[in-house]
């Protein structure tokens, strides 16, 4: 059986993630508050900055640095892109 969610990044009843993404607080505060699409769309965001920015996830910085674009993507006014970012669709037609 799924569970539903009321997703804090669309304020609107979807399907929830079936377990905390990663142990601790904020793991059980994204598994009650955020939908599997949320989610997934973070991930690919996620993807998308550390390759932009050239990060390393295990570097504390560059950890702290995710958290905060995380947090403001799921919960607040969204990640800030890269400056001078296009996205690929857009690469391709332009």
């Amino acid at each position: 059986m799924t569970n539903s969610v009321t997703c804090a990044k669309y304020g609107t009843v979807l399907e929830g993630l079936d377990k905390p993404p990663f142990p601790g607080e904020q793991g059980l505060r994204i598994q009650a508050h955020i939908s599997k699409q949320a989610w997934q769309e973070w991930l690919k965001l996620q993807t998308m900055l550390i390759n932009e920015h050239r990060l390393t996830p295990f570097d504390s910085q560059h950890k702290q640095f995710l958290a905060q674009e995380r947090e403001k993507f799921l919960f607040g006014t969204g990640a800030d892109l890269p400056q001078g970012y296009m996205p690929p669709a857009e690469v391709k037609a332009g």
